[in-house]
């Protein structure tokens, strides 16, 4: 099995590794000279040859990744995009190829386990999603360090975020409903950022997606007059500094309810951002490869059934992420 990886940053080597680590024949495309145990390969995406892939998984920068999906879509390929592209893969035309997208930590673990409620429940009251990845203490600064490409992290913070309220899709500023949190013991703060993407469409009576920062953060960033390659290097990660990732998502139907955690503080090297979110796509490309999933068509998180999901879940705990599952269902409890 030959799986072409495009793009090797914090989450895209950590992703390569582990599927060389599984035994699959693993090429690296990158413009950036990057060590690896992978074949590595030092051009450009766009101009690779990769009919001879058996699964491409498309990890390059927000940026450029509907272009360079948009170029892959036109052959018949098995496609995982790990992009998080502003433009979606479901606006693709005359798409040629099969893709499951968006299957990071959130979007992606969130979405499959709102479908998990949703296939038990039925219509959902409510759905809350909070997430962020940070350094564990505050500091007199930003409080802050990338974990992934600063500039989507920019994207983020700028891009009108799409919530339900009423059963209808509506668009609020970026940056809304700011709020304090408890997050395991840690007062932070949550506001609201396009997450939702694909859930968009699930039917729910309300649901939002909120990031999660240190307190003060996003009001410095309101405040601040740096250009954006200044925030790039006043964020720039780094791996000496203790940091965590946390995601709580939380779904009311009627007198039921569901409520998973997921935390991780990294490990052997490697920031808990990139295993929670590379352990996800490095579970659905084993999982792709091992079984038929999709024959056509462009999907997204919610789509996996519940074994595929179940043996995410799996992945990440055998890793050493810890999650945990509050549910009225026994199912859900079972299940996750």
């Amino acid at each position: 099995m030959r799986i072409h990886c495009l793009g090797g940053g914090l989450v895209g080597s950590f992703v390569t590794r582990r599927l060389v680590e599984a035994g699959f024949e693993v090429h690296l495309y990158d413009v950036i000279p990057r060590q690896t145990p992978a074949n590595f390969h030092h051009q450009s995406a766009f101009e690779a040859d990769h009919t001879s892939a058996d699964i491409i998984v498309n990890m390059v920068p927000g940026s450029i990744g509907h272009e360079l999906l948009a170029s892959l879509a036109t052959h018949p390929y098995r496609i995982v995009d790990l992009s998080f592209a502003e433009t979606t893969p479901d606006a693709l035309e005359g798409c040629s190829a099969v893709i499951l997208w968006d299957v990071g930590v959130a979007p992606g673990l969130s979405n499959m386990l709102v479908a998990l409620a949703h296939r038990e429940f039925g219509r959902l009251d409510n759905v809350t999603i909070k997430v962020g990845g940070n350094p564990s203490l505050p500091d007199s600064e930003w409080s802050y360090m990338a974990p992934f490409s600063p500039h989507d992290v920019i994207a983020e913070y700028t891009r009108p975020a799409r919530v339900v309220k009423d059963s209808q899709p509506t668009v609020v500023p970026a940056m809304s409903d700011l709020h304090r949190i408890q997050a395991n013991g840690r007062t932070m703060e949550a506001f609201l950022t396009d997450g939702l993407r694909s859930l968009i469409d699930m039917p729910v009576n309300n649901m939002g997606e909120y990031t999660v920062r240190w307190p003060g953060h996003i009001q410095r960033y309101q405040a601040s007059t740096a250009s954006p390659e200044e925030l790039v290097e006043a964020w720039r990660f780094d791996p000496d500094v203790e940091e965590f990732t946390w995601m709580e998502v939380a779904v009311e139907a009627g007198e039921h309810h569901a409520r998973w955690t997921v935390e991780d503080h990294g490990k052997d090297g490697d920031s808990s951002m990139a295993r929670t979110t590379g352990l996800v796509t490095y579970a659905c490309v084993k999982a792709w490869a091992s079984n038929p999933l999709f024959e056509r068509g462009v999907h997204p998180p919610e789509d996996l059934d519940t074994h595929t999901v179940s043996n995410v879940l799996t992945t990440l705990r055998e890793a050493g992420v810890r999650i945990s599952c509050d549910s009225t269902s026994a199912n859900l409890q079972a299940s996750s």
